[in-house]
């Protein structure tokens, strides 16, 4: 998971020297990033089936070295063309690492202490990957060029899977994959690339924008009406059945559009506003993902278990708000101390968040769905991604462009669409704690002392 989430932000950095290199418009640049965010959401739910079928350990050592090849070849990229194609095949090899990942956690860990804990650490190791891509991109980027954020991979991959190999049980016999529900992952991977194709052209056509969305729709709806009759559906509608499953997966869309968006633009404007280099605008962003991870790692398991997910999770949105909230009075000549800093701080409470919802979504996971609840939380998580990233990115630049036309200098252009974007981003972040509010309330006469007292008395009683 350290080199899976490092590879994003590693990227996030490198934007400007990638598009400088190969020539890639605004539009095109956003693929280097969506590529990968659609294959890896697309594939959850058949990686995640898999799982269960086949073994996790089979399936996450096969993902990682799926992402290692990949990453070498998206190094050796010397085109537009090869970019992409390789970033989409890192997605498939992270899918596969990925969607099993949390649910071997669920099945290792099933007492809910230790599994809080378990899960606190998950998340403090994305929020180290973060932080190193961060910094390491800029310092990479400018030291050898932008290739080497690739190569970085490679070592790490190969020491998982070496490690994978010996300390990780072998799985028991695999199960038949006969009715494997290949068609519904090709509808949902197609509805997701179709869905975000047409919002980052909705600028160049309009209407040629709207007929790919029906079409996205189409697919989609196509795909969860697979689900209703496949023998074997990547996505069992029953786990939808449970409102914390459905809300929680629907609050985490909300709130990864807007942060997934944040990063990237802050790293734009970063580099193109107030002229920073990569490596200083890897360490400029540090603090966001030093914050996330020590909150993540020493904050969110005591808090969850005095006060309960749907607390945690209020909390953390709560902080969110304010942090991209500030950024909508983003000046041109911004200073990083007063205008920046602080919403780099009041990030952490995405470490309170993602770790509260994690739980919540993870909470009814009977142990044959492991693999299948994790590959959906997975998936929700990356799908809010590559709309967080499209929509955003493509409004700031239509903003600006409509600010230069208005006769306004290319920074003040930049840094108007920059805060039309976050304040789009404030309000998914708005909806997200409203949903949270009204959709996760727990059931009435269910206090979190009464919950904890029944997680307990099941655990000792061996259910």
């Amino acid at each position: 998971m350290l080199m899976i989430i490092l590879d994003g932000t590693i990227v996030t950095v490198a934007l400007p020297a990638i598009q400088a290199d190969l020539g890639f418009t605004a539009e095109g640049l956003t693929w280097t990033v969506n590529a990968y965010l659609i294959a890896f959401g697309g594939l959850l739910l058949l990686a995640g089936r898999l799982g269960d079928l086949l073994g996790g350990r089979r399936i996450f050592v096969a993902g990682l070295v799926v992402f290692t090849a990949a990453s070498l070849l998206a190094g050796l990229a010397g085109g537009q063309e090869l970019l992409i194609a390789a970033r989409f095949a890192q997605g498939v090899g992270g899918a596969m690492a990925s969607a099993v990942s949390l649910g071997m956690i669920v099945t290792l860990f099933p007492e809910p202490g230790e599994r809080g804990k378990a899960i606190g650490a998950f998340s403090f190791v994305g929020a180290a990957g973060a932080s190193i891509g961060q910094v390491l991109g800029g310092v990479l980027t400018e030291a050898v060029g932008w290739h080497w954020i690739f190569f970085v991979n490679l070592p790490i991959g190969l020491a998982a899977v070496l490690l994978s190999l010996r300390v990780l049980a072998a799985d028991g016999p695999a199960r038949s994959l006969r009715g494997l529900d290949l068609p519904g992952a090709a509808l949902v991977t197609a509805g997701l690339m179709l869905g975000v194709y047409a919002i980052v052209s909705i600028e160049r056509s309009s209407t040629g924008a709207l007929l790919l969305g029906a079409v996205a729709a189409l697919l989609l709806a196509g795909f969860l009406l697979r689900q209703r009759y496949a023998a074997e559906p990547l996505l069992p509608l029953r786990l939808l059945r449970s409102r914390r499953v459905a809300a929680a997966n629907l609050v985490q869309v909300l709130m990864v559009s807007a942060l997934f968006g944040f990063q990237v633009l802050i790293a734009l404007y970063l580099q193109n506003v107030l002229g920073y280099g990569a490596a200083a605008t890897g360490f400029a962003m540090l603090p966001a993902a030093l914050v996330i991870g020590g909150v993540s790692l020493l904050l969110s398991a005591p808090l969850v278990a005095r006060f309960g997910e749907r607390t945690v999770l209020l909390g953390g949105l709560g902080l969110l708000v304010v942090a991209i909230g500030l950024l909508t009075r983003l000046p041109a000549d911004a200073s990083y101390v007063v205008h920046l800093l602080p919403t780099m701080l009041l990030a952490g409470g995405f470490g309170l968040a993602i770790a509260a919802l994690t739980s919540l979504a993870m909470a009814d996971a009977a142990p044959a769905d492991a693999g299948v609840s994790s590959g959906l939380f997975n998936t929700t998580q990356q799908v809010g991604g590559a709309l967080g990233v499209a929509v955003l990115i493509t409004l700031a630049g239509s903003r600006a462009e409509g600010l230069a036309e208005a006769g306004r200098t290319q920074a003040e252009a930049l840094a108007g669409g920059f805060r039309t974007a976050f304040l789009l981003g404030t309000l998914l972040l708005l909806a997200a704690t409203a949903l949270a509010a009204a959709g996760l309330r727990p059931a009435a006469g269910r206090t979190v002392a009464t919950s904890r007292q029944e997680e307990k008395s099941l655990t000792r009683s061996g259910r």
